[in-house]
């Protein structure tokens, strides 16, 4: 007697459309204290240049632009210069988004797919580089998130308003990938509608757009204070 064998249908894959980075990395690090964090010693390299490295060694990623201070184009450019992925080192806006719109303008006419990452990140892996960009390769647009561990309470001039539920909280990361012309256009409305936007998510949010989110990683942390940056050298540490 002959067996049937019933299979789960197979999902269709898309074909992986171009994607170029923008690594934006042009703030003046004011919570610091007095450290460059661009150019802070991590693992005993720039933190820039492992940031830069994870996208070079992603072959979801066709090329990259970072964005960061006129001061340090020349620095990054030369500890950049065997990336060859690494197409230009621009100088940033006055602000995140008009930093990131310049770090846009910079990708080549073949970039389908953008993603944008806080240079900040030294520790993103190219495995979830790799997920968020077949994410928004998908659905238009995708982030990585964690689930937030602590208990959220909304606050107002020091009293607790209520207590969101922890079960449908996450934090978002970086990169965030979306439609080149998508991300592009949100980012204009944004700014036409003088609305300051905390994340390139949120802007694309305003339009009315869906984002999906992926499993992110709990090491992919953003060095924001002395503090950070000290628990990333642990990390780096910790994977020897």
């Amino acid at each position: 007697m002959e067996i049937t064998k019933l299979t789960r249908p197979v999902r269709k894959l898309l074909p992986l459309k171009t994607c170029g980075a923008v690594i934006v990395a042009a703030g003046s690090a004011t919570r610091m204290g007095g450290i460059d964090k661009v150019m802070a010693s991590l693992g005993g390299e720039p933190m820039i240049a492992r940031t830069v490295r994870a996208f070079q060694n992603c072959d979801a990623i066709s090329e990259i632009v970072i964005v960061t201070r006129e001061d340090l184009i020349l620095p990054i450019t030369g500890l950049c210069k065997d990336m060859s992925k690494v197409t230009a080192v621009v100088a940033g806006g006055k602000s995140r988004q008009e930093s990131v719109h310049l770090g846009l303008n910079a990708l080549s006419n073949q970039v389908k797919l953008a993603a944008v990452h806080d240079g900040a990140r030294p520790l993103v892996t190219w495995q979830v580089i790799d997920r968020v960009v077949r994410a928004a390769n998908t659905y238009g647009a995708a982030a990585p998130a964690i689930p937030v561990k602590d208990t959220i309470k909304v606050v107002e001039g020091r009293v607790v308003k209520n207590t969101p539920d922890r079960a449908s909280l996450f934090a978002v990361q970086t990169p965030q990938v979306f439609d080149f012309d998508l991300l592009r256009g949100a980012l204009r409305k944004a700014e036409l509608d003088g609305a300051a936007v905390t994340d390139d998510c949120s802007a694309v949010e305003r339009m009315g757009m869906t984002v999906k989110i992926v499993e992110g990683d709990e090491r992919n942390l953003k060095v924001t204070t002395p503090m950070d940056l000290k628990i990333a050298e642990l990390l780096l540490e910790d994977e020897t």
